[in-house]
């Protein structure tokens, strides 16, 4: 007797087929984690401190991918995170300068929200792709950075704030660690258990069914837009304390890692779909894999071609089952 093809769905989900590429990420990272102990031992891979750095060099951009996450899955893109976390780090060593840690802080999240309102405001009102607005504001943010800081380092001396933002550490545990480990449980929560996460997927998944539901699309989508360029300037934040200085080449280029982790992770750039677990794991894949081809002395254009062919496979596999 044949199987019919409404049973093969259950057959497969009987021989465990039916979803492992929904968790192509976490076999992936513990595929690579292996691969790397094996080829690595004799360098240090795994050694405590190493593994450390990764968390270190991580934290930043799980911390914006993780606000990625909302943004994508409310059909939206941010091109701007990058930018705007050096334009934030340079604000931010600058405001300490003149008044302090706190009025530090108050001016990093303040560039957050001024750009975040800048982008919402274009895209949601004016009716601009997000997409050419962030691509716009990522040139302003990076130029903004240069002028105010006339591409000069601004130094931190502020041993409180380099603690808190980046620089400490609880025992063996970083400070950056924490950071990413609180805001992903939050992020995670946010986005299954309240009514704004479920208004988000939905607005990713069918803009006009969820407006036809009562959801304010544009108001959603203007809020993950903000929330995005708040989390790109405290990444800039912690960049500048974890070095003790805002530099305008902070978070240069991170967009692309942000994007990678959260697709990575399951996030689906058409939106409707997102996971702030699977993001934060697809960040850390990120962060192995440099570490890994680091250890392995592979010249800097050999690691460029080895992680773009990694990253490539990777969300190959666990896009081809949308």
């Amino acid at each position: 007797m044949s199987i019919s093809e409404g049973s093969a769905p259950t057959l497969a989900a009987r021989l465990g087929l039916a979803n492992w590429r929904q968790n192509i990420i976490y076999i992936g990272f513990v595929v690579i984690f292996v691969v790397f102990a094996l080829a690595l031992h004799d360098k240090g891979f795994l050694n405590p401190n190493n593994l450390l750095n990764i968390f270190r060099q991580t934290a930043m951009i799980a911390v914006m991918a993780i606000a990625m996450t909302y943004v994508l899955s409310a059909g939206e893109i941010d091109l701007s995170v990058g930018a705007v976390a050096g334009l934030a780090s340079v604000v931010t060593a600058m405001a300490i300068d003149l008044g302090g840690p706190l009025l530090g802080v108050a001016a990093g999240l303040g560039t957050g929200i001024v750009v975040g309102v800048f982008n919402g405001l274009l895209t949601t009102r004016v009716g601009i792709p997000s997409f050419l607005t962030t691509l716009a504001m990522m040139g302003i943010a990076k130029g903004v950075a240069m002028w105010i800081s006339d591409t000069a380092a601004v130094p931190i001396i502020s041993k409180s704030y380099s603690f808190i933002f980046g620089g400490g550490s609880f025992g063996p545990i970083p400070v950056l660690l924490v950071w990413m480990v609180v805001l992903g449980i939050i992020g995670q929560l946010v986005l299954r258990k309240t009514t704004f996460g479920r208004q988000v997927l939905a607005t990713g998944g069918g803009e006009v069914a969820a407006r036809y539901s009562g959801i304010n699309t544009r108001a959603i989508k203007f809020r993950v837009l903000v929330i995005s360029s708040m989390a790109a300037s405290l990444a800039g934040m912690l960049y500048a304390g974890r070095l003790q200085s805002g530099r305008f080449q902070l978070g240069e280029g991170d967009e692309l890692s942000v994007i990678a982790a959260a697709v990575l992770g399951g996030t689906s750039l058409f939106g409707g779909v997102g996971t702030v677990v699977g993001t934060i794991v697809g960040a850390l894949m990120i962060g192995l894999i440099n570490n890994g081809l680091i250890l392995m002395g592979l010249e800097f254009s050999q690691q460029l071609i080895a992680r773009g062919a990694i990253i490539v496979l990777a969300v190959a596999l666990s896009q081809s089952r949308r």
